[in-house]
């Protein structure tokens, strides 16, 4: 790693991938098209460059510099400042220490993912970063192949989704789908049996799915609160619930996700 440079004005233009990181609308105008995405934490950025992805800068803690000297980013600029600074230029405290700016990779096409996977998940509307973080490593855990995601889906690249993740959304390869939800139809083309999980009574129970549903399963999902919409469930090959007790309507997205795909998983 370089020798850190020392920040202490949070104007300083060098540091304009950090700036304002909880102001959503502004990061989501930023970070996609100027290609690069944030990294926080030591084990998100080792991680990421494990991954492939190439780093584009680094800003950490002052007291911080000497964990980082074994990483492999030679031709990436470090830059080091004091907690106060760091919290100006961000706006937030950066309680991990360090945070990276990183190269975003061409974007993957629906087919490619279809082509290769066994078992995806299908995302519909689901634009709580915490949630799509939370998907993509219980995914990456328990044996999805893939994510696919309808247009509004938030971006699994902010910084959140890739905390929540722990760096495990560049273990999954995911694409957009669209049109949503008429591409629904190329999922069942490519040989997957379109599954939409839902809490509604007539759905099948989950575990009595046959094998022939089980071979090669696009379990799709909705945003917490409204769910999945009519027109998506149409599309839908079958209609699945994760049976509840104690009068326990629903859980949260991502947790009826792990559920939902440890089951479909289960026996591989």
């Amino acid at each position: 790693m370089q020798p850190a440079e020392t920040i202490t004005d949070h104007n300083d233009e060098r540091i304009a991938d950090y700036r304002a990181l909880t102001d959503v609308e502004l990061r989501t105008r930023w970070e996609p098209p100027h290609g690069l995405f944030i990294a926080e934490g030591e084990l998100v950025l080792r991680r990421a460059l494990r991954a492939g992805y190439r780093i584009r800068s680094v800003l950490i803690d002052a007291k911080r510099v000497a964990q980082l000297d074994d990483l492999p980013i030679d031709d990436a600029p470090v830059y080091a400042g004091d907690q106060a600074t760091l919290e100006a230029i961000t706006g937030f405290h950066v309680h991990r220490g360090v945070l990276a700016s990183f190269h975003r990779k061409p974007s993957l096409d629906a087919a490619d993912i279809l082509r290769s996977a066994h078992r995806i998940a299908v995302l519909e509307d689901i634009n709580n970063h915490t949630n799509v973080g939370a998907l993509f490593r219980s995914a990456a855990a328990l044996g999805m192949d893939g994510v696919l995601l309808s247009p509004t889906c938030a971006d699994p690249l902010y910084r959140r989704s890739v905390r929540v993740s722990m760096g495990e959304v560049f273990a999954v390869p995911y694409a957009r789908l669209e049109p949503w939800p008429e591409a629904l139809g190329r999922v069942q083309e490519a040989g997957f049996t379109v599954l939409a999980l839902t809490p509604a009574v007539d759905a099948v129970p989950i575990q009595t799915l046959s094998a022939a549903q089980r071979a090669r399963p696009a379990l799709l999902l909705g945003a917490e609160g409204p769910g999945l919409t009519e027109r998506a469930q149409r599309a839908a090959d079958a209609r699945v619930v994760i049976p509840m007790h104690r009068g326990v309507d629903s859980l949260n997205v991502a947790n009826a996700a792990a559920v939902a795909f440890w089951e479909l998983s289960r026996g591989s």
